[in-house]
């Protein structure tokens, strides 16, 4: 489980303190994969970065009870001078793999060619993306943090991508960030929206989706309330009219 319990986050920007979270809580167990909308600079890879342990909140705690992957997307934590090759092996080392075997893996799925022998930091954004995710798969984390990862890639790698993911999804909860519903829909179970430094859990996807674009639009959407006791609502969201 990832527990965020009364989270907060907050930044200096300019010598004045801006809040990116203001006490967020929620669960994410074993079989949920949720899905997060939210605008650009709304806090979404903030979010990610906490529960993965890469930052760690101004005030409350994250919780973690089982293994998380770092966040997946165009910028990886990856240390830019090594190769490719050279952070795979770190990277089996730490997570006590076979080191071949993982090298195999790595470099299969990747499809870097040359460039898996290359310094990391002469890759291209969506080739880090793909040395992130390869690397991931071969981990086998208990909880997949997703950051629009899955579109990086031809068709081909995307569809490589989305059916290793599924694969991994029948034992591994999901916590995905991303600009496409279609995405959104296909992976996860359940929604939320990052708005106003809070997260506003959602009935489904497809609410979560409704209420980010009233709210891009300008109007105010509160979600459904939840009915599933498995995932419930956060921060409070007040019913909407149709109950």
């Amino acid at each position: 489980m990832i527990s965020f319990q009364n989270v907060s986050k907050s930044y200096l920007v300019g010598h004045v303190p801006t809040s990116v979270l203001n006490n967020v809580s929620f669960d994410i167990d074993r079989g949920t994969a949720l899905g997060i909308c939210g605008a650009n600079g709304a806090g979404k890879s903030t979010l990610m970065r906490l529960a993965a342990g890469v930052e760690m909140p101004t005030s409350g705690r994250v919780q973690r009870t089982f293994s998380v992957s770092w966040p997946l997307g165009y910028s990886s934590a990856f240390q830019s001078s090594l190769t490719g090759a050279d952070n795979t092996r770190f990277i089996a080392r730490v997570y006590g793999k076979p080191i071949d075997d993982t090298l195999a893996f790595v470099n299969d799925f990747a499809e870097l060619g040359r460039y898996f022998r290359m310094p990391v930091k002469s890759y291209s954004a969506g080739m880090s993306a793909r040395l992130a995710f390869a690397i991931s798969l071969a981990v086998d984390f208990d909880c997949y943090l997703i950051d629009e990862v899955t579109a990086a890639g031809d068709a081909r790698f995307r569809q490589r991508c989305h059916d290793a993911l599924r694969e991994r999804l029948a034992h591994s909860a999901l916590i995905m960030v991303s600009h496409d519903p279609a995405t959104l829909i296909d992976f996860c179970n359940g929604g939320a929206v990052l708005h106003g430094a809070r997260l506003h859990r959602c009935e489904s996807v497809e609410a979560a989706l409704a209420m980010h674009h009233a709210l891009q639009q300008g109007a105010h959407a509160p979600c459904p309330p939840e009915t599933d006791a498995s995932m419930p609502l956060v921060d409070d969201m007040p019913a909407s009219s149709n109950g």
